[in-house]
Order: C-alpha cells, then sequence, then structure tokens
C-alpha cells in the first residue's frame, strides 16, 4: 500500500473516531436531567415542607404569609433566587408543568416521575385555590421585591415584609387572573386520570377566575404596582385567549372554543405574528393549542378561523427553525435561541418545548409545517428542540452544562439565596440582611449547596457566560425557564431510550404533618467507618413525625471519601431497610446500591448524600466492593 494511502486512511479512521467520541459525548442522559429539573421546584418551595421533601438543604419558611391581613398564603413557589411569590410567572410555570404531564403523560409515566410532576403542580394549585377565597378576588403576590433585593437571606430567616397583593372588582387584573384560570384548568386535566375530585375543584376556580379576568378588565401591574419593577406585563388578551382555550381542553364546552374564535381579532389570536413564548406573551402557546382542534378535525364551523391560528403558530415554529423567509429568532453562533438579555435560557425552554408538543401534534395527524422555505417534516421540529436541549446541557462553545448539578461542569456561583447561604441544619444562626451580602453574597466560593436542576439565565448573545452570583442575568434560575423542561426532557428521554435511576414509593404521610428537628440531630455525626474501603458514613436524623402512633423518621446519611485517591463502583449493602430510600441506585440484587448515575466516582474529599424514611432504628451499612 501507499504511503499516502496509509496516511489518508489513518487520517479518515482518526475522523472517525472523533465523531464517534463526539456522539458519546453529547449523548444525554435525558431522563437524569428530568430528575434534577423537578428536584429545582422543591428546592423553591415556600411554607411547610412536607416528610417527603428530598431537598433536604431547605427547611420551613413563609409560615405566616397573609395572616396579618386575615388570608392563608403559606405555600407556593418563591420566584428565582429571591424570595417574592410573583403570581404570573408561577401561575405561568405551573400551566406549563402540566401541559407537559398531559402531552407527554405516557414518557413521564415510563420514567417513573408521575408522582413528583403532580406533586410539582399540586404545590402550585393548593396555592391558588388558597389566594381565591372568592369569585372576584385573587391575590395575586405576596413580597415586596424591593426590600427583599434588599437583602441576602435564607428563607427560613426572612425579615423582609410578608404582605400580600390582591386583586378585584375595583383593583382587575386579567392578565394575572387568565393565567391562573389556564393553569387550574390545564392542572384539572393533568390530575382527572387520577383525582377526579380535586380536578373538579380546580376547574370550579378555574371558571370563576376566568370570569372575573374577562368581565373586570385591567392590566394586574397596574393594581399591584410593586410587580411593575420586577415582571411588567405587555397586556392582558393573550391571557384571556389562553385561559379560553385551556378551559376548552379541560371541559369540552364549546362555549369557550367559541370565545376563542369570537374575539380572534380584537385579542389578536389571529392578528399577532410571535417569535417568542414566555410568562408575559402567550400567543404562540394559544396558536399551537388551538392548531390541536383544527388537526384534529373538530373545528366544525370554525375551521377558517382556527386555520388562521394556524399560520401564526407555523410563523412562530419557521421562526424558530430559521426558515421563516428572514424573519426569524436571533440565533447564537454556538446555536442557541436568543430572545433577551436577562434569563434568556426561560425563552429557550419554552420554544423547545413548544416545538416539541407542536411536533407531536403535527404528526398524530400526518401533518407537516408549512414555512415560507417550503414543507417541514414534523420530526425537524424535534431535532431542532433537541438541538436547544442538547446546548443547555453542555453541546455549547464553553462545554458547560447550564442546568446545575448535570453533567462534570456546571454553574457554583449560582444566583440564589438559599444555595449561596450554609443549610440552617449545619448553620443555626440567623443568617442576617446585610450580613448575607458580607458573608456570603461576595465569597469568592462556590455556593455550598448545589441546587440540582435550575436552569440558570445561560450566556449572553456570544455565547460567552460569567459564573459570578452577581452576574444574575447570567446565573439566576427562575421557575418559568424550569418548568417546560419536563416534558421536553421526559419526550427526549423516552425517544432516546435511557433508562433512568428507580424511584420508590414514599410513605402515605399527609403533607400537614408535624415535622421537628431534635436538637441532637441538627449537626451529622460520625457513624461508621468502614473496613472495606477508605469511606466515612456520616449518620443523622433530620426530621421525625408521627402517624397513627407509629413514629417515622428522616434518616440522612453523607458517604465521604477520606482517602487520596477516586473511588468508583462502589456497591453498599444496605441491611434492616424498611422504607424508602433515594439518593442511590438499586442493582438487580435485593438489598445492594451503587452511587447515583450522576456522581459514579467519589473524588478524593467528596461526598455523596442520600435519605430513606422509616421507623425504628437506623439501616445498617456496609461495604461490599469498590475500586
Amino acid at each position: 500500500m501507499r504511503k499516502s494511502n496509509v496516511v489518508l486512511l489513518a487520517l479518515l479512521v482518526g475522523i472517525l473516531q472523533l465523531e464517534a467520541t463526539i456522539a458519546t459525548v453529547f449523548n444525554f442522559n435525558y431522563g437524569e436531567a428530568l430528575d434534577k429539573s423537578l428536584l429545582f421546584f422543591e428546592a423553591q418551595r415556600s411554607g411547610k415542607l412536607p416528610p417527603t421533601q428530598r431537598v433536604i438543604w431547605r427547611a420551613d419558611s413563609g409560615l405566616k404569609d397573609g395572616f396579618s391581613q386575615g388570608v392563608d398564603l403559606v405555600g407556593g413557589y418563591y420566584d428565582a433566587g429571591d424570595h417574592v411569590k410573583f403570581g404570573l410567572p408561577m401561575a405561568f410555570s405551573v400551566t406549563m408543568l402540566a401541559w407537559g404531564a398531559i402531552e407527554f403523560s405516557k414518557e413521564i409515566t415510563e420514567y417513573n416521575q408521575m408522582g413528583n410532576t403532580l406533586w410539582a403542580i399540586r404545590w402550585g394549585t393548593d396555592y391558588f385555590i388558597k389566594a381565591h377565597p372568592q369569585p372576584n378576588v385573587l391575590w395575586g403576590q405576596v413580597g415586596d421585591g424591593a426590600s427583599d433585593h434588599y437583602c441576602w437571606e435564607r428563607a427560613e430567616d426572612m425579615t423582609t415584609p410578608r404582605n400580600g397583593y390582591k386583586l378585584d372588582a375595583n383593583n382587575p387584573g386579567s392578565d394575572l387572573a387568565g393565567e391562573t384560570a389556564a393553569a387550574l384548568a390545564a392542572s384539572a386535566i393533568a390530575f382527572k386520570p387520577y383525582n377526579s375530585s380535586y380536578s373538579n375543584l380546580l376547574l370550579v376556580h378555574a371558571k370563576q377566575l376566568f370570569s372575573f379576568a374577562d368581565n373586570f378588565r385591567g392590566l394586574y401591574d397596574d393594581s399591584i404596582s410593586s410587580a411593575k419593577q420586577f415582571y411588567t406585563s405587555s397586556g392582558y388578551s393573550d391571557e384571556l385567549l389562553w385561559a379560553a382555550a385551556w378551559l376548552y381542553e379541560a371541559t369540552n364546552d364549546v362555549y369557550y372554543l367559541k370565545y376563542a374564535v369570537d374575539n380572534a381579532v380584537y385579542l389578536g389570536g389571529t392578528g399577532w405574528a410571535v417569535k417568542e413564548f414566555s410568562w408575559d406573551n402567550k400567543y404562540a402557546g394559544v396558536q399551537i393549542l388551538l392548531s390541536k382542534v383544527l388537526l384534529e378535525g373538530k373545528s366544525g364551523a370554525f375551521t377558517n378561523t382556527l386555520m388562521q391560528y394556524q399560520a401564526k403558530a407555523d410563523y412562530f415554529a419557521c421562526a424558530c427553525l430559521q426558515k421563516n423567509d428572514g424573519y426569524n429568532v436571533y440565533k447564537t453562533a454556538g446555536g442557541l435561541l436568543y430572545v433577551r438579555e436577562w434569563n434568556n435560557m426561560q425563552y429557550v425552554s419554552s420554544a423547545a418545548f413548544l416545538l416539541a408538543v407542536y411536533s407531536e401534534y403535527l404528526s398524530a395527524a400526518n401533518a407537516k409545517l408549512t414555512c415560507p422555505e417550503g414543507l417541514i417534516q414534523p420530526q425537524e421540529l424535534l431535532n431542532f428542540a433537541k438541538s436547544q436541549a442538547d446546548y443547555i446541557l453542555g453541546n455549547n462553545p464553553k462545554s458547560i452544562s447550564y442546568l446545575v448539578g448535570y453533567g462534570p461542569n456546571y454553574p457554583t456561583h449560582v444566583h440564589h439565596r438559599g444555595a449561596s447561604i450554609t443549610s440552617v441544619h449545619i448553620l443555626h444562626s440567623v443568617v442576617e440582611c446585610v450580613q448575607g451580602f458580607e458573608a456570603w453574597y461576595y465569597n469568592p466560593q462556590g455556593n455550598p449547596n448545589v441546587i440540582y436542576g435550575a436552569l440558570v439565565g445561560g450566556p449572553n448573545q456570544n455565547d460567552d457566560f460569567s459564573d459570578d452570583r452577581s452576574n444574575y442575568e447570567e446565573t439566576e434560575p427562575t421557575l418559568s425557564g424550569n418548568a417546560p423542561l419536563i416534558g421536553l426532557f421526559a419526550k427526549l428521554q423516552s425517544v432516546q431510550g435511557i433508562p433512568g435511576p428507580y424511584h420508590t414509593k414514599l410513605p402515605a404521610v399527609h403533607q400537614t404533618t408535624k415535622s421537628t428537628y431534635p436538637p441532637k440531630a441538627q449537626a451529622p455525626a460520625p457513624d461508621t467507618k468502614s473496613s472495606y474501603a477508605p469511606v466515612q458514613f456520616l449518620h443523622s436524623i433530620t426530621s421525625t413525625w408521627t402517624i397513627a402512633q407509629s413514629a417515622y423518621y428522616r434518616h440522612k446519611v453523607i458517604i465521604k471519601n477520606t482517602s487520596q485517591k477516586p473511588i468508583a463502583d462502589l456497591k453498599l449493602l444496605i441491611e434492616e431497610l424498611s422504607g424508602p430510600l433515594w439518593g442511590l441506585s438499586p442493582t438487580n440484587v435485593k438489598n445492594i446500591y451503587e452511587l447515583p448515575l450522576w456522581q459514579k466516582v467519589l473524588n478524593p474529599g467528596a461526598e455523596c448524600i442520600f435519605v430513606y424514611i422509616q421507623g425504628g432504628p437506623q439501616a445498617q451499612l456496609s461495604v461490599l466492593s469498590y475500586h
């Protein structure tokens, strides 16, 4: 063989190997990403935390929200890295969680995540029910953004005002009331197969809120002026159509479909061609949701108007795919959709989810997407959604995962108060308002608590990113950014077929069960040092409660590598375990566990944490093998 041919062959082999390596590197485990994304919602919980809480560095907070004004507003979610409960983005986030649970219920169920998804939804809907004590009253916010942003403290230490702000007939907010109605209607569909009575209750509130939004028109931030600086609404027309579309999906009552058709021009549903989908702008969501009615052949006398809705849905999808005759969403050189300077990733996740959903609708109808640059197969929409998910998870110029805790390289200086300050279970003293800035906000070290699954704001338009706690535009996570990821990751995981971690059933503990933290259990105490491997187990009880005169305990175990070498393939034998366990991956052999998928290796000094719940004494741990 000629030397030149040998060189060419070697070069070809090298290229093929490189391509194989790249394919392996970016063969993402979307199931793991889904699991962690759901953890973010637990990290954002306000109120009395349940015994099943998996994010164990959090504790109860905001337990008197609304009490000074004679209303119970305990619960719900903190919005981002702060501690305000903003109604508009929270309601949008719940709508997106529910939409994911509806469209991708099979995928989420197969991955054993429907329970966690429904809990994420219900943590919001239970709060919305409280916040809607009368047909024409909706409490739309708790806390004040200005005073909250003057302090850097844990939610458990809050010293800022916790006043509630409400909408009523004299102080309307059609956008917020409409979005909350949409959230409750979508959630009613999600819960219907599992809890029909709760589903019916959600629908009662959804219908009342839609009527309130429609009959008393106005912008919510004119009534709740403190929201204007943070979540200014650009209008309420889209939310009225959005709520009507979801109520039609939930009830099949033609009244709501007729509302969306009769008001299509006046409220802009068939007039606005948009290039974003977000907590503020729902038009693309309305247009795609109503296109489903047309594609399913259920449009009847409304066909012409619904075709106009679909034309605008196509505009959005084509603009994302860069096939809209130049009128496209801006895309960075690295391939990321770019819409806004502040927290751009929330627009990316929403668009990717919407494209995945539209791909489903078109595929079911055996239809194609009509773009100015040609007909597009539904699979191309899903492929593009996947490209955005892959960018998020690490296929980007910085080779960094913008989903915290996923992959080997992710942001560690997340702009989040709770994550940046040592947990109250370890640091028992109160962290005061200004002290938090001095001791924690300006701390150059990474956050002491990993806020798993948080989607940070992401890079700028040049694909550059600064992992800096003060760079809130790029390092702060939000509810509205994370919510679309649940359905998106579930769909992509199903297509890719990667198996995920096993989730055991938790004990039937009522959500409001009283929890106490024994003083002796607040700081982990050394338990046993294995004689089989250079690891140390630090065992503590972090909570206890009583059900039917039986005591249950939440046990926390820290596995620490005390050696100078990495430990891999660690196999643990856990005996006398009577309750559920999470944080480790089970093997095919009973009672034998290994490190979770995302932490296969324990580096020197590194830790792995798992928890379990049971009555009586702690389980017995021993090491079977390691490398």
